[in-house]
């Protein structure tokens, strides 16, 4: 017998059991990761996150399980309806609550229906749109898929696909920095070895942390920093300071933090994940301002760090052409959305196809704007 039933809280089901179905390299979708998230607060009902990850059971085992959320609203997830919800409102038709599945606060495309095999996951996808009807949901939404769930997806009735465009740097082999600088055109060379030069000149030098290795008063650091990013906008930050201890405790070994020093006094950092050859750059920020210490806290120092470890992908966050002119290159991102609505669902599968169109331009373009030399 097969059922479909959600949990309100990760730790309903033992780590070992989702753990089992997060494929190897994945630190997003651990079991760690996602009950941090909860147990800190900051995915909570009270934040218009509350836990609704679907689970599929076949006699009495554990099959297939997405990471999903019952919102209310749409921050926080990097692929942006607010236009759909509004065009809802007007037309007074109910946008919110909507089912999502994503891991909260990450633009990293990888899995998200995470099954023992194909069929499986397949049942899943099947039994959403009941899910949806009896849960009064208005649709499902998928964020940041990976291949083998595109494909699978795109066999599924009803499934509509979204585009966006990221910028992500590969490790091609580089020897040390200078090796990488060396594939570049003179005047983009001289740029980012001016820039370097820049952050240097004002005695600022820079120290790299496993997670286990740094301070409760050192985390303090890194959580002010990362929530100064959202008060010098007067907004407040997604993330608790609890969650950053969670994190340390439970998953010291992918976490990888840099902190920049000037004179013996810490004044920015950056935390990134590592995971499956790839380094994930997540959070930033600064208590003191610096000429070009962003580019060189989250990008160089990223970049240097994937050559000395041989890593072969780092991905620095979302959005962010700055990044396309230092030598990250634009990767085509999806999303999946399933809308109950009739006319809400053509006129949202009329808007994707011009979209489409346009982001695929877009990444073509900024193919012909990359800084590497053209011999």
């Amino acid at each position: 017998m097969t059922s479909l039933y959600s949990l309100a809280h990760l730790h309903d089901l033992p780590a070992a059991t989702w753990d089992a179905l997060v494929p190897e390299g994945q630190p997003f979708l651990r079991h760690a990761f996602l009950s941090a998230l909860e147990d800190s607060g900051s995915v909570a009902p009270a934040t218009g996150w509350a836990a609704e990850h679907l689970v599929l059971e076949r006699e009495g085992e554990v099959r297939a399980v997405l990471p999903a959320y019952r919102k209310w609203h749409s921050f926080g997830e990097y692929v942006f309806d607010q236009g759909w919800a509004d065009a809802c409102e007007r037309a007074r038709i109910p946008y919110y609550p909507k089912l999502l599945g994503a891991v909260p606060f990450s633009p990293v495309s990888g899995p998200r229906l995470l099954a023992a095999d194909c069929a499986d996951g397949l049942l899943l996808l099947q039994a959403i749109p009941e899910y949806l009807v009896k849960g009064e949901l208005s649709g499902a939404h998928i964020n940041f898929t990976d291949r083998a769930l595109d494909e699978q997806i795109a066999k599924v009735p009803g499934w509509m696909e979204r585009l966006g465009c990221q910028f992500h740097w590969h490790n091609r082999g580089y020897r040390d920095f200078q090796d990488f600088l060396d594939t570049l055109s003179s005047r983009k060379r001289k740029q980012m070895r001016k820039e370097r030069e820049q952050v240097a000149g004002q005695g600022i030098d820079f120290h790299w942390y496993r997670g286990d290795e740094l301070s409760q008063v050192q985390w303090d650091f890194v959580y002010l920093c990362y929530a100064n990013t959202y008060a010098v906008r007067r907004r407040a930050p997604y993330l608790t300071r609890h969650f950053f201890s969670l994190l340390a405790e439970r998953m010291p070994e992918a976490l990888r933090v840099v902190i920049a020093r000037q004179q013996g006094r810490d004044v920015a950092m950056a935390l990134s994940l590592v995971g499956g050859g790839s380094l994930f750059g997540r959070y930033w920020g600064c208590l003191a301002e610096f000429d070009r210490l962003h580019f060189e806290t989250c990008f160089y120092q990223g970049m240097d760090f994937a050559i000395s470890q041989g890593i072969q992908r780092f991905d620095a966050g979302a959005q962010g052409e700055h990044k396309l002119i230092r030598g990250f290159e634009p990767v085509l991102t999806r999303s999946w959305h399933y809308l109950l609505h009739p006319g809400l669902r053509r006129a949202v599968e009329d808007f994707l196809e011009q979209e489409r169109a346009g982001v695929k331009a877009y990444a073509e373009e900024a193919l012909g704007m990359l800084p590497y030399r053209k011999d």
